[in-house]
């Protein structure tokens, strides 16, 4: 009889090859696994595991973070935040792609994803830096790098689910969230004033107070909805769950009845993406569960403990091997199938290294968002690439050095956990 873990594994990547949704590709694993080999677990027990699976008050912040980031992305959001960025840093040399780095960092205080924050800010963004005389594939891959902030600074998505999958505080996940997005953040302005000096690129003129102050006061609904978002989560007057909803009614406000960007024909509209977009991770997360409960039957979880505890008892070089694990399975599996999956197989591991669970979910959600900016998986280029309408692979090479930036990033995020537990 052929392992079960050969077969899992194995099906699972001929139907990621193949191109089929990965939580379809998930549930079809296990399903071939129980019919090929000799695993037993009732299919009564599936059907109970692929419901309870969603059946979570901690998940039910996803829907309507999702919402909320659709609604304040296309209710106006993104150019008035913009407008705030760049009147205090386009004078610089690369100011305005900085700006745009900024604007980044900000919407992922909404929207916690990073399709969104691309595909919300990307619209706005490529158009202008090209008429500065940027290069389109640049500024393509500037906007796809900035998108990996996006499920880092809070409220993060895949966050959520790392604290849901592994027990740990959402709430304190936020909050270690916030240094490495900043940090993130930092490095790519870097990578754009390198860049800029290089091609001389010319500044926008200066920008006056009193002209800072106007595009401050256009822009404070949304300068303000972060703060409301996060302080009342960490102030203890509601529960991220609760938050999201908050943010909902928020954005709705803000979009609908003060920037009047949206219609009620519009939000109809924006409701029925956010749907879908929810009914996708939720399938992920179902169909992951099942996928989970086969691991577990089959002790792959001990077992790769006890391999990787045969190869290193240092907690330094274990990180460094789940940093090139991860970086690996990003490349191939979207990010919530990869939390899901791997959290029970290496957060046991970590904890018996001593690293803290809080700061182990960083480096994973760090790490994974790579996985966005590198093919063949890659969200953000495919996002980026319908903008702006350049092919993937010239973008892929463009954002190389934005790429390497990052992996910095994360080797200083992984073996500093100050970064991490500063607000523990």
């Amino acid at each position: 009889m052929i392992s079960p873990t050969i077969v899992l594994f194995g099906l699972l990547i001929v139907f990621l090859l193949l191109s089929i949704p990965v939580g379809f590709a998930l549930l079809l694993a296990s399903l071939g696994t129980i019919i090929l080999t000799d695993v037993e677990i009732p299919f009564s027990i599936l059907t109970q595991v692929l419901v309870t699976s969603n059946d979570s008050f901690p998940l039910m912040a996803i829907p309507f973070f999702i919402l909320a980031g659709v609604l304040m992305g296309r209710g106006g959001v993104s150019e008035r935040l913009l407008n705030i960025a760049n009147s205090f840093v386009g004078h610089y040399r690369g100011g305005f792609a900085i700006a745009a780095v900024l604007t980044a960092m900000f919407f992922s205080a909404i929207s916690g994803s990073g399709p969104a924050t691309v595909a919300a800010i990307g619209s706005i963004m490529i158009p202008e830096m090209v008429k500065r005389g940027y290069k389109k594939t640049f500024a393509t891959a500037l906007i796809a790098a900035s998108g990996t902030i996006g499920i880092v600074i809070p409220p993060s998505i895949p966050l959520v689910i790392y604290g849901v999958s592994s027990g740990t505080s959402i709430g304190e996940l936020f909050k270690a969230g916030i240094i490495p997005g900043f940090i993130m953040g930092g490095a790519l302005m870097i990578w754009v004033y390198i860049h800029a000096e290089k091609e001389k690129y010319t500044p926008d003129p200066r920008v006056t107070w009193k002209g800072r102050l106007h595009h401050i006061n256009r822009g404070k609904g949304a300068l303000l909805m972060p703060i409301v978002i996060l302080g009342g989560i960490y102030g203890g007057i509601f529960t991220p769950t609760e938050a999201a909803v908050i943010a909902v009614v928020y954005g709705l406000v803000l979009s609908f009845f003060i920037y009047r960007e949206l219609n009620w024909r519009d939000t109809i509209a924006l409701f029925y993406d956010s749907a879908l977009s929810t009914g996708s991770i939720m399938v992920i997360v179902a169909a992951a569960a099942v996928f989970g409960r086969i691991l577990t039957l089959e002790q792959i979880p001990n077992n790769v403990a006890t391999t990787m505890l045969s190869l290193t008892e240092n907690p330094w070089v274990f990180l460094l091997l789940v940093n090139v694990l991860l970086l690996i399975v990003g490349t191939f599996m979207e990010t919530i199938a990869a939390v899901i999956i791997l959290t029970p197989i290496l957060l046991p591991l970590s904890t018996q290294m001593g690293i803290d669970p809080v700061h182990f979910g960083i480096i994973m959600i760090v790490n994974l968002s790579l996985g966005f900016i590198t093919p063949p998986l890659g969200l953000n280029l495919f996002v980026a690439s319908s903008v702006s309408e350049i092919k993937v692979v010239q973008i892929s090479k463009s954002i190389i050095p934005g790429f390497v930036a990052l992996v910095i990033v994360l080797l200083v995020i992984t073996y500093i956990p100050w970064f991490a537990l500063a607000f523990m």
